[in-house]
């Protein structure tokens, strides 16, 4: 089987991947499964939190998205992102001046956040036309104090925080500038490129777990809002109905991808945060988090059934929620 870019398919994690995990240690209380963001480790008397993700597509800013990308999954849990270990693979023949670039965007935005960089791994690496950066973020909590992707319940509402396609946003209108000038004026791809400040869901996440009535949250990376609501439900065991007019496209959004013929609901969307609530609690959420300038709304809720995944479209006409097999950024990056 041929792989198609970005993440492998959920089936080939379940039958290889968490299949060849090696020994087994008490001090796992939670470790890999579908949809999950992370593992939880028991580490005496607090428990940690670790994530991991590279970043392989966004060259320009690719030492800030590092940490932010990684910092977002603890903070998916309720927990504030503390450490990071990173390793740095750059292109055979790279400048040293590309160090200093990565280098110090991961400081200002791990300082941004409270985060200490505490180790790591770089290099020149044979064979790379692009760096990659991946990140590992822990972060420390009292035991039981977190919420997992795997909380979601039947009956629960389901929020989304901003807007679809943020990162994907921000990746082609920086990485294929030249591209897109032909038809945005300047100041137009200025505002999409602006969309980097809205990656991080740390505050997102924080501010709704404080909230009260927060069962799950996940943040929508490759495959974009339609694929982390599957991986919200793959997780719980559920169904969804959701409701396409509730999702926010911003404009800049909207129209990269209708010159690229991609689907903005399908594309990257890192800084966007999926949130699984009681239904009681689902408006107090969206209040704080607005409280707090984060735009937020109710796009659907949960069902029993795993196999009744709906999406309801603008018309009223309903569709089996599509499952993208690949994020649709590689399909506009090979254009």
């Amino acid at each position: 089987m041929k792989l198609p870019p970005g993440k492998i398919p959920v089936e080939i994690l379940k039958e290889v991947v968490f299949k060849n995990l090696g020994a087994q240690r008490s001090e796992v209380v939670l470790g890999p499964a579908a949809g999950l963001d992370g593992a939880i480790l028991n580490v005496g008397s607090k428990d940690a939190i670790v994530s991991m993700d590279p970043i392989t597509a966004a060259v320009e800013h690719i030492g800030w998205e590092a940490v932010n990308i990684n910092a977002n999954d603890v903070a998916t849990f309720g927990v504030e992102p503390t450490f990071l270990f990173s390793c740095m693979m750059l292109p055979a023949n790279a400048e040293s001046e590309m160090v200093q670039t990565i280098a110090s965007q991961m400081n200002t935005a791990a300082k941004e956040l409270g985060v200490a960089i505490v180790g790591g791994h770089c290099e020149s690496t044979p064979g790379l036309e692009n760096p990659i950066v991946v990140g590992c973020v822990m972060g420390l909590t009292e035991k039981g104090k977190y919420v997992t992707a795997a909380g979601a319940k039947s009956g629960d509402k389901l929020i989304l925080t901003k807007s679809a396609g943020i990162e994907g946003t921000a990746i082609l209108a920086t990485d294929r500038k030249d591209q897109l000038s032909k038809v945005f004026n300047e100041a137009y791809l200025e505002s999409a490129r602006g969309f980097y400040s809205q990656i991080s869901v740390v505050k997102d996440a924080l501010t709704a777990y404080r909230a009260g009535g927060v069962h799950a949250m996940h943040d929508p990376t490759e495959g974009g809002i339609l694929n982390g609501i599957h991986e919200l439900a793959d997780a719980a065991g559920l169904g969804t109905r959701v409701f396409e007019d509730r999702i926010t496209v911003e404009p800049e959004t909207a129209k990269i991808c209708r010159f690229y013929e991609i689907d903005p609901l399908q594309l990257i969307s890192s800084g966007a945060l999926l949130i699984a609530a009681e239904a009681e609690a689902a408006g107090k959420i969206v209040d704080a988090l607005c409280r707090e300038h984060i735009y937020a709304d109710v796009i659907g809720e949960f069902n029993p059934s795993p196999h009744k995944r709906i999406l309801v479209h603008k018309d009223d006409s309903a569709e089996m929620l599509p499952r993208p097999p690949s994020d649709h950024l590689w399909i506009a990056l090979s254009q």
